[in-house]
């Protein structure tokens, strides 16, 4: 089949595996990069790069020329930020911009990449899938918000006839998560010993390798203007931690942290942020989200698409590998002190 795929957030971490798993199934692909992005990620991949930016509509244009396929894998993916317009405009206004530039340009199938955030949250009763009906003043922080105003915008797109499907990863573990992501901090920071407590939450986990093959599949076989959950198994911070702790003989943390005190920790530390204009070793937001257990129903992406994913305990491993071939756990932490 002629044409060329797009992949936006390729130097990312599920961005990397999108483009890898393309690659390898032979389709020619093209990655849209910003300028002083660090590129190791797709550095050794045999890929078209377009320099550009979400914000630059002449930039996608470019980027979208001759493309058969859209994967928009790309976000601004923070619990913090100076200036929470950022990721606002990257998240939102740069999902609108790359939405329109493809259909000018007539691409065939639109991935667009949310998060499980935007259904995943507290209902009573059956656990939050698919047809879930979250509303804005339930998400909780800025990046949440960004992420269901966008997912708004690929609905409309899916609603004026383009067709878009959307894919809502979980919780991806497994290597490359380099910058590191949210999650890959707590990994690195019980790596690094440097987690005395733990606070009582809950995540669906599932290998990033699995979350790049659902979008694959999602492009392939799902129907647009749906949403698929890519996920796995759902599971409390703590049986995260001791399966890390079984995987590497370090010795789990013990002592549960109530929220109150962190939620204090966490506003004492994002003040000092502000003050100093570092980054939160406790970002204030992912206190706040930790209050709720974002447990959901995968179901439908099985049932639909033949999504399987493997056992999550094997996507640590391999994370676990990762960073500690590169020297990561050696190096000093990036991460918050508490798991929350």
């Amino acid at each position: 089949m002629s044409g060329i795929t797009l992949v936006t957030g390729a130097t990312g971490f599920v961005g990397s595996h999108v483009a890898r798993q393309l690659v390898e199934q032979g389709e020619p692909v093209r990655v849209l990069v910003r300028a002083g992005s660090r590129r190791e990620a797709v550095g050794e991949l045999p890929v078209e790069v377009v320099t550009g930016d979400l914000r630059d509509v002449a930039s996608l244009d470019r980027a979208c020329r001759d493309v058969r396929r859209v994967y928009h894998v790309a976000a601004d993916y923070r619990l913090w930020a100076a200036d929470p317009r950022e990721i606002y405009q990257s998240n939102v206004t740069g999902t609108r911009n790359l939405l329109e530039a493809a259909r000018r340009a007539g691409v065939e199938r639109f991935v667009y990449t949310s998060t499980v955030a935007t259904m995943a949250v507290p209902r009573a009763g059956a656990l939050p899938d698919e047809s879930t009906n979250a509303r804005l003043e339930e998400m909780i922080g800025h990046y949440k918000r960004s992420k269901f105003l966008a997912e708004r915008e690929a609905f409309r797109a899916a609603e004026a006839g383009m067709p878009v499907v959307i894919v809502n990863p979980t919780t991806p573990v497994g290597p490359g998560d380099a910058k590191p992501t949210p999650t890959g901090r707590i990994l690195l920071d019980f790596l690094r010993g440097r987690m005395p407590a733990y606070v009582d939450t809950g995540l669906n986990v599932v290998a990033v390798e699995d979350v790049a093959r659902g979008h694959l599949l999602a492009a392939e076989r799902g129907q647009a203007g749906k949403r698929y959950i890519l996920g796995c198994r759902n599971m409390t911070l703590k049986e995260i931690l001791d399966v890390l702790a079984r995987l590497t003989g370090r010795t789990a943390p013990r002592v549960r942290l109530p929220h109150a005190v962190a939620y204090m920790a966490g506003l004492a530390d994002e003040l000092l942020a502000r003050m100093t204009g570092r980054e939160p070793q406790i970002p204030l937001e992912g206190v706040r989200m930790s209050r709720h257990k974002m447990f959901v129903d995968c179901s439908r992406a099985v049932r639909e698409l033949g999504f399987t994913p493997g056992p999550v305990e094997a996507a640590l491993e391999r994370a676990v590998a990762w960073y500690r071939d590169r020297g990561y756990t050696t190096r000093s932490s990036v991460a918050g002190r508490l798991a929350a």
